[in-house]
């Protein structure tokens, strides 16, 4: 039988949490790098040993974890994010001689085909590429020169590279999400860069139907259809057919179409997860009632799913890495929140239990199905 491992980031460490294919009982290892803040946990594809973890501190800075054999040990990684294949000598957006800042790995997506490979959004807004397994980071620079940089702007967050999606289909294809510039795709394997946000709005950017500095805050694809994205935006719950050329707005019937994460079914490419919150000033779900809202049909019809979730006086956040689902027969939906409790459904999203409670803060969940 399969089983399910969920990898949990938190301000204080990170948590995997394992079970069988019924996931009804969880065995739980952690804090793994107690204290720390952990913002991503993310395996492999190409080798479920191999796990990647985002590490940083305030006193310390930034590192990048390793682990070989599940979780069990975790090496630490080289800090080497070069640019040009020198250390230290970015350049702003606009090309003005300042420090181009870096804070945080927002992110780890590792290569669907080689566990060597692993890319990194980082905060200032960049995207590096390790191929050799973490040790060294080499920054893909056609993003930030693409020309648009200056009028990129930090989100509520701060100006960060939060999403990466590779095309399972073409292996030159991925797809970034930047808050506060846009969604961008490359056809070149990283090289160059362009703009896909035709069709986004955004009240608080004086040109609402500007090419770039759109607040998107998640956009998440189906492996059957790489083409067919979906977006949890700064308001608006987005679609694009095209492969991002242009973008619809399926909100449709959700209480508020503000929130962090989506995610798209396993088995099903038209059934899609989003958790509401009331606004971008009040982080908590609507009537302090947590409820995540599916769509089977790719949007604008949408149903509340509450069994098993509190639905009165909770005000805990879903920040958007903190949803996935498994690949289980019947699909399994998780997500965490800033109150520490993490949430499974064995059964698609009709009926939820917590796996744990009291972590600190989940930062992501990611979860791996294991043989």
């Amino acid at each position: 039988m399969s089983s399910v491992r969920v990898l949990v980031g938190t301000r204080k460490g990170a948590f995997l949490l394992t079970s069988d294919g019924m996931r009804e009982q969880w065995d739980i290892s952690g804090p793994h790098f107690a204290g720390w803040e952990i913002y991503h946990v993310k395996g492999s594809p190409a080798d479920p040993n191999r796990l990647y973890a985002s590490q940083s501190s305030g006193w310390f800075g930034q590192m990048i974890q390793r682990s070989n054999d599940g979780g069990r040990t975790w090496e630490a990684m080289g800090n080497q994010f070069t640019y040009d294949g020198v250390p230290g000598t970015h350049q702003w957006y606009d090309g003005t001689p300042h420090p181009w800042e870096f804070k945080r790995v927002w992110h780890l997506e590792p290569s669907l085909s080689d566990p060597d490979t692993v890319y990194a959004g980082v905060e200032d807004a960049a995207l590096f590429r390790s191929k050799d397994g973490g040790q060294s980071w080499q920054e893909l620079s056609g993003l930030r020169s693409h020309g648009s940089g200056s009028h990129w702007m930090p989100g509520a967050g701060g100006m960060c590279l939060h999403t990466v999606l590779l095309d399972p289909e073409d292996s030159q294809r991925m797809y970034i999400a930047i808050s506060a510039a846009g969604a961008f795709r490359s056809d070149d394997g990283g090289t160059t860069w362009r703009p896909i946000n035709r069709g986004l709005k955004s009240q608080y950017i004086p040109d609402p139907d500007a090419e770039v500095g759109h607040c998107v805050h998640r956009i998440a694809m189906h492996r059957s259809r790489p083409s067919v994205l979906f977006m949890q935006k700064h308001w608006d719950v987005m679609r694009s057919d095209d492969a991002g050329e242009s973008w619809h707005e399926v909100s449709g019937n959700l209480p508020t179409d503000f929130g962090f994460p989506i995610d798209v079914h396993a088995h099903e490419p038209e059934t899609i997860y989003v958790v509401p919150i009331k606004s971008d000033s009040e982080h908590y779900p609507p009537d302090g009632k947590l409820r995540v809202y599916r769509s089977r049909t790719g949007g604008n019809e949408w149903e509340a799913l509450t069994r098993g979730l509190p639905q009165s006086d909770c005000y805990v956040n879903i920040l958007r890495d903190a949803m996935a689902v498994d690949s289980l027969d019947s699909c399994g939906v998780y997500f965490g929140t800033t109150g520490g409790q993490v949430y499974a459904s064995a059964d698609a999203g009709d009926n939820w239990a917590p796996i744990v409670r009291d972590l600190p803060p989940v930062l992501s969940v990611e979860v791996q199905t294991l043989s």
